[in-house]
């Protein structure tokens, strides 16, 4: 929309025009989200909406402290232990996040408590059927 308002015209009226001739020309028919419903918008107002799409469109995941971060590692090395093919695997994946955990208990990061105990490597072995 380039034009100008020409003097003595309504404001709404010329606006209305210039909606309804772009409407004319198809200029809404590519528009990303056409034919889909809006968003929910009975949530609770976020002043950070924008922030937090940006980050799930760009695939980017908040930032955690070390403590908390590494809770979230360990409950996700579980979830990979739960699909390990062998009980090689297990052992692996047991182990590079009790290495983690070790580290983190000789020298505590900062944020909150760690409340993490290394994992029972034979125990999620057992767990997962492997002789």
């Amino acid at each position: 929309m380039t034009e100008r308002k020409p003097p003595g015209v309504d404001f709404e009226s010329f606006v209305d025009k210039q909606i309804r001739e772009a409407a004319e020309r198809g200029d809404f028919r590519d528009l990303p989200g056409f034919g889909k419903p809006l968003a929910d918008d009975s949530a609770p107002y976020d002043e950070m909406w924008w922030v937090r799409g940006k980050m799930h469109r760009e695939g980017i995941a908040p930032v955690l402290p070390p403590a908390l971060a590494l809770r979230k590692e360990a409950e996700d090395a579980l979830e990979a232990v739960d699909r390990a093919a062998s009980e090689a695997e297990v052992r692996r994946i047991v182990a590079a996040v009790n290495e983690k955990i070790a580290a983190a208990i000789r020298r505590p990061p900062p944020g909150p408590p760690l409340r993490l105990a290394p994992l029972d490597a034979d125990e999620l072995v057992r767990r997962r059927g492997f002789p």
